[in-house]
């Protein structure tokens, strides 16, 4: 059984996705532990309580700086035994420390075809604002590894989506979400709960068909 931890920020639904492909079976011998959000209140806090799944609550601000926010998080996974740490919309940045502490371990989607339109400030709607301000005629999603730079690590998975000409950021951020992001990212927890996924320095490599 491979137990995951889910750090969010939001909405959650990134999160509902994964709920749901364990209950309907595509995300067999996976359960989630545990939910750490970055702030009281949100509505994914409110999905892993109808879940039934514990959350804790960790804010950045309450802590001076980035070691020991790193500590604070590592003291709040201790709860429970965390084989893969999802970020599913998570928007603060986790220090090397909390990094070494689950190396190869942790995972995060991203809405854009990385290398595009990510880094600091490029979150929620801002990719999409960006894909639409670019031209692009194709963004999508990344599912990579995590590192102590954001949307850096190996990739491990991507979808493309059309962009449309009618497109606003709003309609192209659920598309995105809904055709790529709530795919690929329960794919790439079976395939790491496979133990399909290996790394080599920048690259991954995924054995069998996926």
């Amino acid at each position: 059984m491979l137990d995951l931890v889910v750090l969010v920020s939001g909405g959650g639904t990134n999160l509902q996705a994964i709920i749901d492909r364990i209950a309907d079976g595509t995300l067999a011998g996976v359960r989630i532990a545990g939910v750490v959000a970055s702030r009281p209140g949100t509505f994914a806090e409110e999905r892993a309580r109808r879940a039934g799944i514990p959350c804790r609550i960790v804010r950045r601000g309450d802590y001076g700086d980035l070691s020991a926010y790193d500590r604070a998080m590592i003291q709040a996974l201790s709860a429970w035994p965390a084989g893969l740490v999802v970020l599913a919309g998570f928007l603060s940045l986790l220090g090397p420390e909390f990094v070494a502490r689950y190396a190869n371990r942790i995972i995060n989607i991203h809405p854009s075809l990385l290398p595009a339109f990510c880094g600091p400030g490029l979150y929620g709607i801002r990719p999409h604002e960006a894909a639409l301000e670019y031209g692009v005629r194709v963004t999508g999603a990344t599912v990579h590894f995590v590192d102590e730079h954001y949307d850096h690590g190996p990739i491990i998975l991507q979808k493309a989506v059309p962009v449309r000409q009618d497109d606003t950021p709003q309609s192209l951020q659920l598309r995105v979400m809904q055709e790529a992001e709530q795919v690929i990212l329960p794919q790439a927890i079976a395939l790491y709960a496979a133990g399909r996924i290996k790394t080599n320095g920048r690259k991954t490599i995924i054995e069998g068909d996926y």
